[in-house]
């Protein structure tokens, strides 16, 4: 058994001390691997920038250690058959893939600072924590002994974050033999009753899909901060949520966040961390984990994460409406569907997926890959008179590669989707995953099978509707983005500080000026510092248009009925 030992002396540091116990050792020069990455955010994140005064010692004596790579180290360890490595870890990281210290609490995901000893990650590990008796742990693993737990392996290990605290609060509901632990650290008032009855609701249809959970308990790992916050991470057994901030946890802006989140990260306990691309099976914590099926893994969990709400009856029809109209809205707030695929934007997640990036470069796996979602479970329904739906597929991936911990890859996805249509979806995979075939057409298609309608709109604000030009919100006037061909393209450049328009000065009235109606706009800016005169003519066309999904005023009968179908609630 490999173990593992946390302490700290002062929190107000925010450094832990780690040390790593390695008995039965076999192995002359032996190595250790801290992991480059995250399951949940595919891009190398170099966690070995957080650590600090790292040494080796065996028989009482220090021995040489010395780093390899940015996060590997070689251990001169000889004959010795026990060895102690030590180090300090920085855990101060507010966020759902991070880890924090305070005197409050010692929030910690594991993968950020644990070393795997190469050769022997498949041995089980031991956490024991050096904290206040009194403290409480809230974790996916086992506590086998107070403030002791226990993993299988290392991937367990590093995959099962957890909050300690005395502080926590805590409750439990049950679906179908199968115990879910809610737990909250931060101030707020939760209104437990209707958390555990909503969450119950949400839970009860998912596994409605898959028949039956991986796990026989999960838990929720919730961090209820003070100040606005939002994020979530999945694990196997657990989900770590920061969201913020607490005094409003109950009100319906931010319940809905907590609803939502909570939903799309339940529903990855079967996708990806069960149902897994054949790349990721099992993970490498030292490199990259290209892979190009991005759309299945989140674009399906993200269009889940809401639509189980709509189903269980959490969120009513218009409230989901209201959540898929804001996905379509980012989905148009740029051209980067123009230009790299869905698959190929999969892939490029390790290069710049979670940043803005060039303009217009790429898309959202998350954004697009829930509407190519919504588009594929609408078709497939239209397909097989309802027979059939992306539950069908998500049901038979769960039987025939997560129950089976069988890697999937992109040719067996599209062959199961073509088995449950009955037919060749080949179109779909070949213009909407690895093309850049607009979507507008084919979703608005598939949308009038339930009666509804995909509705494009002229933009309200006249900068990004008529001139083709974003800007900030704030006191200074700074351009932010510019449509391609647009009026704008032609005279205006990213980061411009605009300063007045026909000889006004700009102070919140961008909007007020423009309606107006000038014939012409003469912007006066600053650009690199130099100030500059430019000139905004209309072109006839609009930019930045506003998609919204709306009910048809004249839906058949046979139209509402697919839509309750879908939905489970009346048109």
């Amino acid at each position: 058994m490999i173990r593992y030992h946390l302490s700290y002396q002062n929190p107000l540091t925010h450094f832990v001390d780690i040390t790593l116990t390695i008995s039965q050792n076999q192995q002359r020069d032996l190595y250790l691997q801290l992991p480059a990455w995250r399951p949940g955010r595919y891009e190398l994140q170099h966690f070995a920038q957080k650590l600090r005064g790292i040494t080796a010692q065996a028989n009482g004596q220090s021995i040489p250690i010395s780093k390899m790579t940015k996060d590997r180290w070689l251990v001169e360890a000889g004959e010795a058959d026990t060895l102690y490595i030590s180090y300090s870890f920085f855990a101060r990281q507010m966020d759902a893939g991070g880890s924090w210290l305070d005197e409050e609490q010692l929030y910690l995901n594991p993968i950020n600072c644990l070393m795997a000893v190469e050769g022997r990650e498949q041995e089980p590990s031991q956490l024991q924590l050096y904290i206040p008796a009194h403290w409480e742990i809230a974790c996916g693993l086992p506590e086998k002994e107070k403030h002791v737990l226990e993993a299988p392996n290392f991937d367990a290990l590093v995959d099962s974050p957890f909050i300690a605290s005395g502080s926590l609060k805590k409750e439990v509901y049950e679906v179908n033999g199968n115990r879910f632990y809610i737990w909250l650290q931060g101030d707020c008032q939760p209104d437990w009753e209707k958390i555990k009855c909503d969450f119950a609701a949400f839970t009860r249809e998912q596994l409605e899909v898959f028949g039956d959970f991986p796990v026989p308990a999960y838990h929720y790992l919730n961090q209820i901060l003070p100040y606005r916050f939002y994020h979530g991470v999945e694990h196997s057994h657990s989900t770590v949520i920061t969201l913020g901030p607490g005094e409003l946890l109950m009100q319906p802006s931010l319940y809905k966040e907590l609803l939502g989140v909570s939903s799309h990260e339940l529903f990855h306990t079967w996708n990806i961390k069960k149902i897994r691309p054949e790349e990721m099976l099992p993970y490498n914590f030292a490199q990259e984990n290209y892979f190009r099926t991005g759309y299945v893994a989140e674009g399906i969990t993200t269009y889940y994460g809401d639509y189980m709400l709509a189903r269980a009856g959490v969120f009513t029809a218009t409230q989901y409406f209201e959540e898929l109209n804001t996905t379509l809205q980012r989905y148009f707030a740029d051209d980067g569907h123009h230009h790299l695929s869905l698959a190929d934007s999969s892939f490029d997640l390790w290069l710049d997926g979670y940043k803005p990036g060039i303009p217009d470069r790429k898309v959202s796996i998350y954004i697009k890959g829930s509407l190519t979602a919504l588009l594929l479970d609408l078709q497939l329904r239209q397909a097989t008179n309802n027979a059939a739906s992306l539950d069908t597929v998500m049901r038979k991936m769960w039987e025939n590669f997560g129950k089976k911990d069988i890697g999937y890859t992109e040719q067996d996805y599209a062959a199961l989707v073509d088995e449950v249509a009955g037919q060749s979806f080949c179109d779909y995979f070949d213009n909407f995953i690895y093309g850049t075939t607009p979507l507008e057409p084919a979703l608005d298609e598939a949308l009038q099978f339930v009666g509804c309608t995909l509705k494009a709109q002229e933009n309200p604000l006249l900068h990004e509707g008529i001139y083709g030009f974003k800007t900030t919100s704030d006191q200074m006037v700074k351009v932010t983005a510019v449509a391609p061909n647009s009026p704008a393209s032609k005279v205006l450049s990213i980061d411009d500080e605009l300063v007045a328009l026909n000889g006004r000065k700009l102070e919140n009235n961008l909007q007020q000026l423009l309606a107006l109606q000038p014939r012409a706009v003469e912007l006066i800016l600053f650009r690199e510092k130099k100030l500059r005169t430019v000139t905004l003519r209309t072109d006839g066309k609009n930019y930045y248009s506003k998609f919204t999904i709306e009910k048809c005023a004249d839906a058949t009968e046979a139209q509402k009925q697919n839509f309750k179908l879908w939905l489970k609630q009346e048109f």
